[in-house]
């Protein structure tokens, strides 16, 4: 898992209830691990998959049923990052330091990391494939991959990102490019992009064109920028009532939304960007840019493709209610690799650990899962650089909100929770 292709997910943990379970304010002894190995052993009890959000937080809580030194990760990266950090870092209100860690530093005490890559499940044997042939053989398997980004399915990237006036705030390598970007704008068109495939936290490509026009407007470039935001979708969010909420702010502020355009190429060059209308195949429109910002397509990771464990896309095929396998019981997943109908989002791996917690512990005790997941997400849209719209909705897309006000209102508050306390709390609590 690269930084550029695999990250974790985009916002804010639940702001309220989780935080409040029983011994959640208890922070547990972590240690450092300065060295990792290939593997120490060749079986586990629990075997998890990937060092992200997911994968350290399930981790931990494997760790208490059945020991460390019976549970290991498979990750290769030396470095862990808080991505959901990252619409800040592209908009200049952080710096990209203050999102990452070494992955040693979150992984929890006494748990195996095994820094290597998967390059093949085989469920009906119970075991998984390493580089270099390495097998290893597992009681129980959780599947945390994450989600791949693949920048390269646009006509003209990822090598578009050598030239100036283009960034994405999805890759560590680019993120900063979007805040360069952003300063030398002078005037012209401000692009930004929302893909045609599934997107971890899919506020985020408009989050960073709020600040931007924030930005603008207080270095007295606004009247100089076209601001545009060009979708694959057909709706500005999924959920109505954040919906409508957004609505009025882009027309308060003068954006253009042009929805069923898909970007298929950059000419970095030229600063052309190409999209495609999804009304129309086949029917493309250039558009010159001064600034670009690329949301790039997204799917699973290539090992998941085409493996047992997968759907006929790739991502891994759950109950959507007990996150174990619909075909392998001692298979589980968490996050953006799972084919669960919900937003890809640090919130809903947040809201999914406690469910899959409790359908393990059910299942290592040949019991039926009874918690079930409501596909609790959320995604605090920052709107500006001290507000933000804080949205929690279910598999329905209905509100599930946490506090007793209207959260479809911009606030400074919640603008503060996600800057400052979401980042303390996921290094703090979730991973732990």
């Amino acid at each position: 898992m690269s930084a550029i292709g695999i990250v974790s997910s985009c916002s804010c943990l639940r702001p309220g209830a989780w935080l409040l379970k029983p011994g959640m304010q208890k922070m547990s002894s972590f240690g450092l691990h300065t060295a990792a190995r290939c593997a120490a052993k060749d079986y586990y009890e629990v075997l998890v998959l990937g060092g992200g959000a997911g994968g350290i937080t399930m981790s931990a809580r494997m760790k208490r049923k059945v020991g460390a030194g019976n549970v290991a990760v498979v990750e290769p990266s030396k470095t862990h990052y808080y991505q959901p950090l990252w619409t800040l870092v592209g908009g200049g209100a952080k710096q990209l330091a203050t999102s990452a860690r070494p992955t040693g530093s979150v992984m929890p005490k006494g748990v195996e990391w095994i820094k290597s890559r998967v390059t093949a499940l085989d469920p009906d044997k119970n075991c998984v494939w390493l580089e270099n042939d390495i097998k290893i053989s597992y009681k129980y398997l959780i599947i945390a991959l994450g989600i791949s980004l693949h920048y390269e399915k646009i006509k003209g990237l990822p090598e578009g990102f050598h030239h100036p006036k283009i960034g994405s705030n999805y890759s560590v390598h680019t993120v900063e490019k979007t805040w360069k970007a952003l300063q030398d704008f002078k005037e012209g068109n401000a692009i930004f992009t929302f893909p045609n495939t599934p997107v971890k936290c899919a506020g985020a490509p408009q989050k960073i064109m709020y600040l931007s026009e924030a930005y603008w407007r207080k270095t007295g470039r606004r009247s100089k920028a076209n601001i545009m935001f060009n979708t694959s979708l057909g709706v500005i969010f999924g959920v109505k009532k954040y919906a409508d909420a957004l609505l009025e702010i882009i027309k308060e502020r003068n954006i253009a939304v042009n929805y069923k355009r898909n970007l298929v190429e950059v000419r970095a060059d030229k600063q052309e960007a190409v999209f495609e209308n999804l009304d129309k195949p086949g029917v493309t429109e250039v558009h010159q840019y001064e600034m670009l910002h690329v949301t790039p397509p997204m799917g699973p990771p290539d090992v998941l493709i085409n493996s047992p464990v997968s759907d006929e896309i790739g991502w891994v095929d759950l109950d959507k209610e007990t996150l174990q396998h619909k075909k392998y019981p001692n298979v589980f997943g968490i996050g953006d690799c799972t084919n669960l109908p919900t937003s890809k989002t640090a919130a809903a791996v947040a809201a999914q650990s406690a469910v899959l917690d409790k359908t393990i512990s059910l299942v290592m005790k040949n019991q039926l899962p009874t918690k079930k997941y409501d596909g609790y997400t959320s995604c605090p849209l920052v709107t500006g650089y001290n507000k933000v719209i804080l949205a929690e909705f279910d598999y329905d897309a209905q509100p599930l909100e946490t506090f007793p006000i209207d959260q479809s209102k911009e606030r400074v508050t919640m603008y503060h929770m996600k800057a400052d306390m979401m980042p303390f709390l996921y290094w703090n609590a979730l991973l732990k």
